[in-house]
């Protein structure tokens, strides 16, 4: 199929929602490959615990972007838009449809939009945020609650054990006197990188939860735990980036002692519902997501919707 060059597909949504199954049923239709959004199957190692596709899962379709780096390299959303680009660019010269798959909110906002260049930085207060952080859970708990006196629509999308973003969200308060989400609103509204068919999976919340738990307890009964176990006596640090993900958190706490194993299955539900809640809000706020029904990318209404979009074709049966 002839697709416009700047055109992309689009599926995502909350975790357990079922993107992959679906996009690669897609690509199958279309003649697509994958290309994936998803901050922790990027890095090698971590199998298990990201829901990283097997090849039966894949039968047959490429997928691009997993396994890109190592554990302990540097990882962000502006290489993965580099990355992205790259392997776009590939799957099109190739004939096929490049279909971008994954729950990173983050991420493809910077494959669709970019990132914002203007924000300020300061290493002195990022540094002196840093120790703060750095002092324990409560400390984070209190900069975290900070942050939603001045930016509560950002506070809302990010987890409280997420010292990173919270460091910078405060930071880009304290330089600018403005909230860092209403920084990226305005970015949002400069001429996208790509156009997008934009498609969220909207999957009702008692289904969704079912699915995490029956996920963890399958992940655990593969061997999550042993995973975790070569890795750390591998040599890696267990306060990697990469190994404190949601889920892996927590295995690496069960691993070194400071987590019960009778908890383990339950405390990872409960993070991971909390983090599909959070995305969830995310998707929510970017413009231009069409909220879907798994099931409804599976009829050909939509594969025609597809492929009129690839085209430059719009048939208009879709808001966008």
């Amino acid at each position: 199929m002839e697709a416009s060059p700047q055109r992309i597909l689009v599926i995502a949504g909350p975790t357990a929602s079922g993107k992959t199954a679906r996009a690669v049923d897609l690509a199958r239709r279309l003649g697509g490959e994958l290309i994936g959004a998803d901050s922790v199957q990027v890095y090698r190692r971590l199998d298990l615990g990201s829901a990283k596709p097997s090849p039966e899962e894949l039968r047959g379709v490429a997928h691009h972007l997993l396994d890109v780096v190592d554990l302990d390299a540097h990882f962000d959303a502006a290489l993965f838009a580099a990355h992205a680009d790259r392997a776009i660019a590939d799957v099109r010269a190739r004939g096929k449809v490049p279909i971008v798959v994954g729950g990173a909110g983050l991420y493809l906002r910077a494959l669709i939009r970019g990132l914002a260049q203007t924000v300020p930085t300061d290493a002195a207060l990022r540094a002196t945020l840093n120790a703060r952080a750095a002092q324990g859970p409560d400390a984070l708990a209190a900069m975290h609650r900070e942050l939603g006196l001045v930016d509560p629509e950002y506070a809302a999308k990010i987890h409280v054990n997420d010292p990173i973003r919270i460091v910078r969200a405060l930071e880009v308060f304290a330089l600018t006197g403005e909230a860092l989400s209403s920084h990226h609103k305005r970015h949002a509204a400069e001429a996208p990188r790509y156009e997008a068919l934009f498609v969220g999976l909207e999957v009702p919340r008692p289904v969704l939860g079912e699915r995490i738990a029956a996920r963890t307890r399958a992940m655990l009964a593969r061997g999550w735990a042993d995973e975790v176990r070569a890795i750390l006596a591998d040599g890696y640090a267990h306060d990697l980036k990469a190994l404190r993900s949601v889920g892996y958190a927590e295995v690496v706490a069960l691993v070194r002692g400071e987590l019960a194993g009778a908890a383990l299955e339950d405390t990872i539900v409960r993070s991971t519902r909390e983090f599909a809640k959070r995305q969830r809000t995310w998707f929510r706020g970017e413009a231009g997501v069409t909220w879907m029904a798994p099931e409804a990318l599976e009829t050909h209404a939509f594969a025609r919707e597809a492929e009129f979009f690839l085209k430059g074709e719009d048939s208009a049966t879709l808001p966008r």
